[in-house]
């Protein structure tokens, strides 16, 4: 991972500097107004400085085995009595059954938190520096390297005998400490429910590039940059052409896909004078139109109802003078293959000359598993961004995370309360990251 810094008179010319020099695969990291220092630091213009990130190719994928590898390093360096599977057995799904608690979750996650804090404030203080670089293949932990390779050998032979355990612990204990704060921040991510394939990906990612004696301020600080770039820039609405662009909300019931049109609209009616108009095409309940009906009121939008999927140009056409039109559906269960198929011809019904965005609102309180199902059916519809709703109504941020890569879509938006239009943000991913990591 390479990780620059870029200056400019404002954000977007920065932004522009990192693109040209990184390319657009980047992703931005961190973007903060910089004054200049010295006596006379009063008379000079402040400037935008701009961290970007990229990440190496020959780190961004995993090698199965490699992941299981990881895995197995982690659970095993606890555990005297290792099984390993025979080639075709299914693996073990829950680390909570091999691995013995070292301390307690809560002491791990605020060791880390308290490092990850003191780490973020110490990069606020950093002077400009133009490049920097973690990738450095030629320090890999040695030991480590072996115990992934003989993990992997393992792991493809019929190993049965006892004295297979023996023979990992001895390379393991010879890098105890290192074992100790990768196995302190699995436990950790997998108490925010973060899925175990991913964090398996994850630590492996950070294992190759770890050097022998590491500090868990080193492992730390790479672990929350790989989150980051994992996370992605978010996908929001931006405003352009002369043309309104059409912004469908779409997902299944009592996700507050109304709420969240409301608080954006909001956004944009008030803080930056843009027309709004809002079209509804959930009809099924009766509470729906006349909700939207009320914040419409409230902003001075037009609201238009639609009852056909065939109605909506005709409508869209009569709002062209406007900036941004939303469009609410109809939220239902994701087995309902009747309702899937009006609303994916009404996402079909516009031409190529307006520019679409398409979100998928989930709420952070669904089970792991219902998301993955929903975010399946909902990709038979239409391509999409995600949303967030009601971070507020969990401590646990994992499925952010889980998602976002399951579904390799990107999070635009969350919200965290039903106030309209302030319980609303573009997804941080700084901010999520730390608190997946046990920080405040």
């Amino acid at each position: 991972m390479t990780i620059n810094k870029f200056q400019g008179k404002t954000e977007e010319e920065a932004i522009e500097k990192a693109k040209s020099e990184m390319g657009q695969g980047l992703v931005i990291m961190n973007v903060r107004v910089v004054k200049p220092k010295g006596l006379f630091g009063f008379l000079k213009t402040p400037y935008y400085e701009v961290t970007a990130a990229m990440e190496d190719k020959e780190q961004s994928t995993v090698a199965s085995h490699a992941t299981t590898g990881v895995h197995r390093s982690i659970d095993l360096a606890a555990d005297e009595q290792i099984n390993l599977p025979k080639p075709g057995a299914a693996q073990p799904s829950a680390v909570r059954q091999v691995v013995p608690p070292v301390e307690p979750i809560s002491e791990a996650a605020r060791a880390v938190g308290d490092i990850l804090n003191a780490h973020a404030a110490q990069q606020q203080q950093a002077e400009p520096v133009k490049t920097s670089t973690f990738t450095d293949t030629d320090v890999i932990e040695e030991r480590l390297e072996n115990l992934q390779q003989f993990l992997e050998k393992k792991l493809t032979d019929d190993a049965s005998s006892k004295e297979t355990g023996k023979e990992m612990e001895a390379v393991i204990s010879e890098d105890e400490e290192s074992v100790r704060i990768f196995r302190m921040l699995y436990r950790t991510l997998l108490d925010n429910e973060v899925d175990e394939v991913y964090i398996n990906q994850l630590l492996d990612d950070v294992m190759k590039v770890a050097r022998k004696g590491s500090s868990m301020d080193f492992i730390l600080s790479h672990v929350y940059q790989k989150m980051i770039l994992k996370f992605g820039n978010p996908h929001v609405i931006t405003l352009k052409g002369k043309k309104p662009q059409i912004a469908f909300f779409i997902g299944p019931t009592g996700v507050g896909k109304t709420t969240t049109i409301a608080k954006i609209a909001s956004k944009f009616k008030v803080e930056q004078g843009q027309k709004v108009a809002f079209l509804t095409a959930d009809t099924y309940r009766i509470s729906a139109t006349e909700q939207l009906r009320t914040y419409a009121n409230i902003l001075d939008a037009p609201l238009t109802v639609i009852y056909a999927p065939e109605e909506l140009p005709a409508a869209v056409s009569k709002l062209s003078d406007h900036d941004l039109i939303f469009v609410d559906t109809a939220g239902f269960s994701h087995k309902n293959e009747v309702q899937r198929e009006d609303t994916k011809k009404l996402l079909q019904m516009l031409s190529s000359q307006y520019q679409t965005i398409v979100y998928l609102v989930l709420s952070a309180t669904t089970k792991y598993r219902d998301l993955k199902e929903i975010c399946d059916m909902y990709r038979s519809i239409s391509d999409y961004s995600l949303i967030f709703t009601k971070l507020d109504e969990t401590s646990a941020y994992g499925n952010l995370l889980n998602i976002k890569l399951y579904a390799d879509a990107d999070i635009s938006y969350t919200t965290n309360g039903q106030n309209v239009p302030d319980d609303i943000a573009v997804f941080q991913s700084q901010e999520i990251v730390k608190k997946l990591l046990g920080g405040d």
